[in-house]
């Protein structure tokens, strides 16, 4: 008995409740992007209607992605999310894959692109030296390693506690614009790009990006509590809360800047926050980024993690990561190994190279994931599905077409990331090979 017991491996917990991973889900999601996307929208959008269109359309094909979601999560409600699905749809290579892409570039190479990003925005109020920025860099990673790694519940109150303050910092920015009496310079601009498809299609990909992060969630199903509710409301809620968030900082901006001045804007968020609350108002939306930011690094080092750690469990990774800690019970190691390969991709300043071929390679496993709930309805039609997705055949096929534009759209616009991130992905082949035949 006593060996028997010996080779019990030992589980993450179930702590996490519903207010936490709908605080992962908006924390991850809300970025950066809300304050610069629009821009890059103006530039390719002329009219109101077009611009709110686009944000609309990019919001029902995360929701329809998030759904999908649901429905897999609260079948398969186990840690590492995304790459079970797909370990369970696809077979274990797919799976590793997936989890390959995620460590070796993905979510490690976001985290050193946050951490810079950081450094910049502190320097609108402190000045740092090159190398100073780096260290604080370096220093917000530990920090949030460190944080994580004492734990999933500190890790979800530190993650509570910045969405709350980062929504509470937009919904001031978005309420002065509301009650700004200026010059309505949007009502007189005149369209300054023809509406053509491709357009569009240039200010889609740009809002996919900025709705980016859901699935994060996913990552942590197997510590959520009651997860075939949780994990739906969670997705749902938490994509239809960034959507109406979206919308109104939008209008928002439309309500104080021409359509011309967004397109001219580098900081679209910063300088609307400027004309309605004054020099203040600049200030104001740095701390919102900075803020914004610390969620979405939290939120790495929360939930990321676990998709090594269950990859490990399988055979496929390293032992190492299924080390799970005594006391605090987190996947220690996985944590401390994602902070150190940051730390080399942050120093070496590769990360902005890879983070740009990372995202061809995270839609085209979004693709597979949601063209996934077709095939496990049909492969295992009695699997139990406590949550089904709603509008199925139609949304999940909806998504897909999306993704498949946003794949194609890529390739053919940027042809050398988009093999590098082929390139990134065949990497692992030869690695799995190794691995099974251990």
């Amino acid at each position: 008995m006593e060996g028997v017991e010996s080779k019990v491996r030992p589980e993450l917990p179930r702590t996490l409740g519903l207010v936490d991973a709908l605080a992962i889900v908006v924390g991850i999601v809300i970025g950066g992007g809300i304050f610069l996307v629009p821009n890059l929208v103006a530039r390719n959008l002329a009219t109101p209607t077009s611009i709110m269109a686009v944000w609309v359309f990019a919001g029902v094909a995360s929701f329809f992605g998030a759904l999908a979601c649901a429905e897999l999560g609260a079948a398969l409600p186990s840690t590492g999310g995304q790459y079970v699905f797909l370990r369970e749809i696809y077979g274990p290579m797919t799976g590793f894959l997936c989890g390959w892409s995620m460590f070796l570039v993905a979510r490690t190479a976001q985290v050193s692109w946050l951490a810079v990003i950081f450094s910049l925005y502190v320097s609108y109020f402190v000045p740092l030296t090159a190398l100073s920025s780096k260290l604080l860099g370096i220093g917000m990673i530990l920090l949030f390693a460190a944080i994580n790694y004492r734990g999933v519940s500190l890790g979800a109150l530190v993650q509570k506690a910045f969405t709350s303050a980062k929504l509470i910092g937009l919904l001031i920015i978005i309420g002065s614009a509301v009650f700004y009496r200026g010059d309505h310079a949007v009502r007189a601009a005149a369209a300054t790009v023809p509406f053509s498809l491709s357009h569009f299609g240039v200010a889609l990909i740009a809002c996919l990006l900025a709705y980016d992060g859901w699935i994060q969630v996913t990552y942590v199903a197997g510590e959520i509590k009651n997860p075939s509710r949780n994990i739906l409301l969670a997705l749902a809620g938490g994509v239809g809360a960034c959507i109406v968030v979206y919308l109104l900082a939008n209008l928002a901006y439309m309500h104080v800047l021409s359509i011309p001045e967004i397109a001219a804007s580098e900081h679209v968020g910063a300088t609307a926050a400027e004309r309605t609350l004054g020099s203040a108002g600049g200030r104001l939306v740095a701390v919102v980024i900075l803020l914004s930011i610390i969620g979405t690094l939290n939120g790495c080092f929360l939930t990321s993690p676990r998709v090594y750690f269950a990859q490990a469990r399988d055979g496929l990774f390293f032992a190492k990561f299924t080390e799970v800690h005594p006391r605090f019970r987190t996947p220690s190691f996985a944590i401390v190994a994602q902070a150190g390969w940051s730390i080399v991709l942050l120093l070496s300043g590769t990360y902005e190279t890879l983070i740009d071929y990372a995202m061809m390679a995270l839609w085209v496993f979004y693709a597979l994931m949601v063209l996934g709930v077709i095939l496990l309805r049909r492969s295992q039609p009695d699997l139990v599905r406590p949550y089904k997705m709603w509008g199925y055949p139609v949304t999940p096929v909806f998504f897909v077409a999306v993704a498949t534009y946003f794949i194609v759209n890529t390739a053919i616009s940027r042809p050398g990331p988009s093999l590098a991130a082929l390139g990134l992905i065949a990497t692992g082949v030869p690695v799995y090979f190794l691995w099974r035949k251990r």
